[in-house]
């Protein structure tokens, strides 16, 4: 397990950022490895400065530290330079932390969160000197072992994959460490790895799809079933039921290079009762559980005083929406000043609801530094919103925005989706439109006041009432962002940028695609395919020629409708929520009927709650405007929290 420093300080003259590859960041740990400890490698398959940032990374480095019979260290994906000069001289991928050599872990853990880093994956497995198929690895191998978002359907990966996790991590790392820990005592006798394999298919929340068996019709699946009686038929999500349990990260890591996102990072809660149609993270992590206020302050002073940031992200999927967020602010630009040596401290909300966002957060806010603001309306029109279930009227984001020009910004950004279902050319030109309006309310309060209107592709996504949907052509993507181009091009403080269409094919492709991808991924990397997520790496034709190789249609992967009775490929997994909830809601997206957020209504019985023993109705009456304070039941805990009865001013019910 000697370090490959030596040869790595040689090369690192040599290629762009040496600081990736270095470690000794501010909160690194130098773990002891040992006989009967399980060493876990937790890799990010992108390059440092975007992965270092990653919560989860973070969150499972400490967690696994803490455990006496674990160690964890962290690698990030090599960028093309340095991979070059790495095989050149036969240097295996390291840790940053002890540049160990990848393969000497037992477990080489990769953080999923996008489906154009697949290709890094295989990389990364390859750099580390381990076959890519899991078919091929022995018990000499780490084993491979993803979670993160794109593993709700990990099926284009099951070739490459040992392992998948579902859901929160904090806990089932501890029940993995079990079984892998009782096997490296049992010296890995020769032949036992799908024995090992099998256990862990036992462990809740873990999923090995070498342990099924998958049966085709045609283009058409027809079934994923166990292949033994003891593995789970279907394989429900982990949920970590209290946040307050897992104050952490407890020593964020402060990088020694430029990062995106570099600020304190603080959670204050994990998932969304919005019901955002399009949304994969707002469905796949419910129920909602909130971090106690006083924990997210107390993290907050922490961290500031171990770090030194002058800047504090509250994060979430719509940070506005947490209980206490005017006292946070308050309290951390207020209270947190002599915790950072810059001085004032600044507060981000990275997620914005525009129907969240008050006069009273922005001006909070705005006391220190004024960060960026980035509000989602999605679509162009409110017709639109009411299909995508996004309940916020025009008149909810002009408030936000006069809020925050009136508070003293003159700059933000609209994020914006096309392709939606339904869409037509009106509600795409909404867009435009809603920018204008934006510019001119600035122009109330500042002189030069500007607008970015950033748009993406739509990509319908697993486990949302939108999987059955058939996203928009490449052809027709180019098309309307042309519409948006021709109106705006006279627009003066408003700026449009787009996603590449051709990205949104290959993401639509993977997104709901199934085993005979893999073939697809691994050739796309073999011929040169890596970072794909990167606009100067990124080739559509080697994906195009590699699902022409291998007998695919990437119109049959991602432009048709599903219907209600096909098998999806991630049918035999579960993120909590109903099938047939998430049918009838896609009906209702089509009727364009809107569900309010279900803290204000009675259960839609999603599926979420099932098993919390909790009543999933926090306020049973809505009183008149202007709002009260009540008490509902703590998703978390089961205990009395209080919550703000006031009824979101879009929100219409589907009757």
């Amino acid at each position: 397990m000697a370090s490959v420093w030596p040869q790595l300080e040689n090369l690192l003259d040599r290629v762009q950022k040496p600081a990736r590859y270095i470690g000794l960041e501010q909160g690194m740990q130098r773990p002891e490895h040992g006989p009967d400890t399980v060493s876990w490698l937790l890799t990010y398959p992108d390059t440092y400065e975007i992965g270092l940032p990653n919560a989860g990374l973070q969150i499972l480095y400490e967690i696994l530290n803490e455990r006496p019979d674990a160690v964890a260290e962290r690698s990030y994906a090599p960028w093309v330079d340095l991979e070059e000069l790495l095989r050149e001289g036969d240097v295996p991928l390291f840790s940053v932390d002890t540049h160990r050599p990848a393969g000497t872990f037992d477990v080489l853990a990769f953080n999923l969160s996008a489906e154009l880093t697949y290709t890094n994956l295989l990389n990364c497995v390859d750099l580390a000197g381990v076959p890519v198929h899991t078919a091929a690895r022995t018990e000499e191998h780490p084993l491979v072992l993803a979670g993160g978002h794109c593993t709700y359907n990990p099926e284009p990966m099951a070739d490459f994959l040992d392992a998948v996790v579902l859901g929160d991590g904090e806990e089932v790392v501890a029940e993995i460490c079990e079984v892998l820990g009782e096997w490296r005592r049992s010296g890995r006798p020769a032949g036992s790895r799908p024995d090992v394999l099998r256990r862990l298919a036992q462990v809740p929340g873990v999923y090995v799809p070498s342990m099924y068996d998958v049966t085709y019709d045609g283009e058409h699946l027809v079934s994923v079933t166990p292949r033994h009686p003891d593995v789970p038929a279907q394989v429900e999500k982990r949920t970590v039921a209290d946040l307050a349990e897992f104050p952490y990260p407890k020593q964020q890591l402060v990088p020694l290079t430029e990062v995106v996102h570099d600020r304190l990072n603080v959670e204050v809660f994990r998932g969304c009762t919005r019901g955002c149609r399009f949304c994969q993270a707002g469905m796949i992590t419910r129920p909602v559980r909130e971090r106690p206020t006083a924990q997210v302050e107390q993290m907050v002073r922490d961290g500031l005083a171990r770090t030194g940031y002058d800047e504090v992200a509250l994060t979430s999927l719509s940070s506005a929406d947490f209980s206490g967020i005017e006292s946070v602010v308050q309290s951390t630009v207020s209270g947190c000043g002599d915790q950072a040596p810059a001085g004032p401290v600044s507060v981000s909300l990275p997620s914005l609801r525009v129907d969240a966002f008050t006069v009273g957060v922005a001006a909070q806010i705005q006391r220190a530094r004024r960060t960026g603001l980035t509000f989602a309306p999605e679509a162009g029109s409110w017709r639109l919103r009411q299909v995508i279930n996004k309940l916020i009227r025009e008149e909810d984001l002009y408030g936000a925005v006069s809020s925050a020009y009136s508070q003293g910004w003159r700059r933000m950004k609209l994020y914006f989706l096309v392709g939606l279902p339904t869409e037509t050319d009106e509600d795409t030109l909404g867009i435009a439109e809603l920018a204008r309006n934006c510019v001119e309310l600035g122009r109330e309060h500042t002189a030069n006041p500007s607008v970015t209107v950033s748009v993406g592709g739509f990509v319908p996504k697993p486990f949302t009432p939108f999987q059955w949907f058939g996203q928009n052509t490449v052809a027709e993507l180019h098309r309307k962002v042309g519409l948006l181009r021709e109106d705006l091009r006279r627009s003066r403080g408003v700026q449009l940028k787009w996603h590449d269409p051709k990205a949104t094919l290959v993401e639509g492709i993977m997104s709901r695609g199934d085993r005979r991808l893999g073939p697809v991924i691994e050739q796309v990397w073999r011929r040169g395919g890596v970072f794909q997520e990167w606009s100067e790496h990124f080739d559509v034709d080697r994906w195009l020629t590699a699902m022409a190789d291998h007998g695919l249609s990437p119109d049959w992967y991602a432009y048709r409708h599903r219907t209600e009775d096909e098998v999806l490929p991630w049918d035999h997994l579960s993120a909590g929520l109903h099938k047939d909830f998430l049918w009838q809601d896609w009906r209702d997206a089509l009727d364009e009927l809107g569900l309010e957020d279900c803290r204000w209504t009675p259960c839609y019985d999603c599926g979420a709650c099932t098993g919390y023993g909790i009543e999933h109705v926090v306020a049973s009456a809505v009183p008149p405007a202007g709002g009260s304070q009540g008490t509902g039941q703590d998703l978390a805990t089961g205990g009395a929290v209080p919550v703000d009865l006031r009824r979101p001013m879009a929100a219409k019910a589907a009757s």
